[in-house]
């Protein structure tokens, strides 16, 4: 049986399996994943260590289990934020940076649950994983249709998940007192400087920044059939993709 669908067995009592993850995301944040194990979670959640091996399999499983409740917690909070400042109309490259700096802080503050969040092998699977790549994906949509983006969106999600998991692998890594304290605001300026513009399309020449922001808008033109807007995006990610010859 799946790991999700022993967690959702519904002869086990909501609160129990929301207590035993709960209690091993305090073990591994405040003593790391050697303290989680399935008789001290057991032991600290007030139930018998079978009901662990029947809920999750094993250790790992818990492990999965703790990594995708807190994915889930934290990607929910970012959500929040991107709704927010979409209604708020702030600024979209702004946003994006406030993004940026929760996300290398909360790398920062909990070490161990970084390593698993950013475990490639659990990341692929995971439900939670994908919806924060949607909400930084959201935040990039922004600066797009804002016209300061200069490349293509998967592209800028790529170049700051991979500048963001780099920094905060390299800072852990690295003795405390001999940290550069400036470094995360350094990669993340080399990064804007890969993905923005200097002025929003409107303002510049430019075919491949003008599909750049038309292409964010395009899925929500409601005027054109579902068939002409799948159109209209093939038409724009060519131009985005191959831009003309000098």
């Amino acid at each position: 049986m799946a790991i999700v669908d022993l967690v959702t067995d519904p002869t086990v009592p909501a609160d129990t399996r929301t207590r035993i993850v709960e209690v091993a995301a305090r073990f591994l944040r405040e003593e790391g994943p050697g303290a989680v194990t399935t008789r001290g979670v057991a032991q600290a959640a007030g139930v018998q260590a079978p009901a662990i091996y029947r809920l999750f399999g094993d250790k790992d499983g818990l492990l999965e289990a703790v990594a995708e409740h807190v994915m889930s917690s934290f990607v929910a909070a970012k959500a929040s934020t991107v709704a927010a400042a979409a209604e708020a109309d702030l600024d979209p490259v702004e946003e994006l940076g406030d993004g940026w700096r929760r996300q290398i802080e909360f790398g920062l503050e909990n070490p161990a649950l970084f390593a698993l969040l950013s475990d490639p092998r659990r990341v692929a699977g995971s439900p939670a994983a994908r919806l924060g790549v949607e909400v930084l994906a959201a935040r990039v949509r922004r600066v797009a249709a804002a016209g300061r983006l200069a490349v293509p969106e998967v592209r800028a999600v790529g170049l700051i998940q991979a500048g963001g998991v780099g920094v905060v692998t390299t800072i852990l890594a690295t003795p405390p007192a001999e940290r550069d304290p400036g470094l995360a605001d350094a990669v993340f300026e080399g990064v804007l400087a890969q993905i923005l513009t200097d002025a929003p399309a409107a303002a510049r020449s430019g075919h491949v920044a003008a599909a750049v922001a038309f292409r964010a808008v395009a899925p929500d033109l409601e005027q054109l059939s579902g068939a002409e807007r799948r159109l209209l995006r093939e038409w724009l990610d060519r131009i985005i993709s191959e831009p003309p010859a000098r």
